[in-house]
């Protein structure tokens, strides 16, 4: 609490006595007044469309600002940070379906890179590192998932055989260093079982798609049995979802909707109810939450009681369950909450004048920005997923004829 405390009193020091910072705070706090959230202009499809390139362009000035070819992220008041394998992994295909709506050559140019980049630091036993790749950590479960997602991603865009290759090598060692109960703990975050590794599931599945080998399939349904059977509450809140200790009973929006995600996309692919209904329950909560309030907490505890201010990236993760479930149920419910959050989304990204070229386009991890989840940071996977929930809702618009 106390080193908390001493890091919050050094950032809202060193932005209050620079103008610039100081301007950017105090336009936050006028827009994070309730009443001001409530009123969020609706945006058009045109609308639409500047915000997904702003932020697009933001992801490629990720990096074009690192001196490697990952993704980093950016803090208003320590600046840049070095790549991180993680997230550049799961980037990949985001920038790939961008060239949908918008079709620039230098995306896919840049996109390629960041996979070669990543091709050439994969660790022998096939995993990718955890953290920033100067922190020079062992390779961890949660990110060499989101990194198949990549490598699987750019194979399908060149047919090249060594990112396919690569994805298998990682899937090995998934399987490999699972527990026999279905979870991962060794190699994991903390070293803690965690439902959120759902997220790793879904990939798993697409692998053994690709690859004709089922035993991907098998362990990513060893995983998912544990967290539907073993995890989930009657009310759809899961156990062991947050990526702390202290505080397990209060996940972050971002892990449960991770989880809610994984068990989804999986349960699509799988053609299986069971972890579709297992996704629909706590979806379903969060939905009437934001519908009552126009806005979802950073934490919820196991009565689904929120907590602390919004945390942006868990918010455009939600967005884009709605709008698979909307495609999946043809329920224009799902989509209009999107569609609303969306445009809430767009009002914290568009700060007008008091933007600046290392933050424009980008989503801030919290807002206000000196919110708990990645204060005073605009962490890359924020942007990367309102980037995801704006290509999906243009997608998912022509369902139901909406303008």
């Amino acid at each position: 609490m106390l080193n908390s405390l001493k890091l919050y009193a050094r950032y809202f020091s060193l932005a209050l006595i620079n103008n610039q910072k100081r301007n950017f705070l105090l336009n936050d706090f006028r827009r994070s007044r309730r009443k001001r959230i409530v009123e969020v202009p609706v945006n058009s499809p045109e609308q639409k469309k500047e915000a997904l390139q702003a932020a697009v362009y933001w992801l490629l000035r990720a990096q074009q600002m690192m001196q490697d070819d990952g993704m980093g992220s950016f803090h208003l008041i320590n600046g840049w940070s070095a790549s991180y394998p993680e997230t550049t992994g799961y980037i990949i295909p985001t920038l790939f379906n961008s060239l949908d709506v918008l079709p620039e050559e230098i995306v896919e140019e840049r996109t390629i890179d960041a996979a070669e980049w990543l091709l050439g630091i994969q660790n022998e036993n096939g995993g990718w590192q955890g953290g920033k790749v100067n922190e020079n950590k062992p390779p961890v479960v949660f990110n060499t998932g989101q990194v198949i997602r990549g490598m699987l991603a750019v194979y399908k865009k060149t047919g090249k055989e060594q990112y396919l290759n690569a994805a298998k090598r990682a899937g090995d060692w998934l399987c490999e260093i699972q527990h026999e109960n279905g979870y991962w703990k060794k190699n994991a975050l903390m070293r803690q079982a965690r439902v959120y590794d759902s997220y790793v599931d879904a990939p798993l599945i697409y692998l053994s798609e690709v690859s004709g080998d089922v035993k991907y399939k098998k362990y990513a349904i060893r995983n998912l049995n544990w967290i539907v059977d073993l995890k989930q509450l009657e009310n759809g809140w899961f156990e062991d979802c947050d990526n702390t200790i202290k505080r397990n009973d209060q996940p972050i929006l971002h892990t449960i909707a991770y989880t809610i995600d994984g068990l989804l996309d999986s349960g699509m692919a799988l053609h299986d109810d069971k972890y579709i209904k297992s996704a629909c329950i706590p979806t379903d909560v969060l939905l009437h939450k934001f519908i009552e309030n126009n806005y979802l907490n950073n934490r919820f505890d196991k009565d689904w009681k929120g907590r602390e201010y919004m945390m942006n990236t868990g918010c455009a993760q939600i967005a884009i369950v709605w709008l698979k479930l909307a495609a999946l149920k043809n329920n224009r419910e799902y989509f209009d909450a999107a569609a609303k959050m969306i445009d809430l989304l767009i009002y914290i990204q568009n700060r007008g004048k008091y933007d600046k070229t290392d933050t424009r386009g980008a989503l801030p991890g919290s807002f206000p920005i000196w919110g708990k989840y990645e204060p005073f940071a605009f962490p890359n996977w924020a942007t990367k997923y309102f980037c995801d929930s704006l290509i999906l809702e243009n997608k998912t618009r022509k369902i139901f004829h909406a303008e």
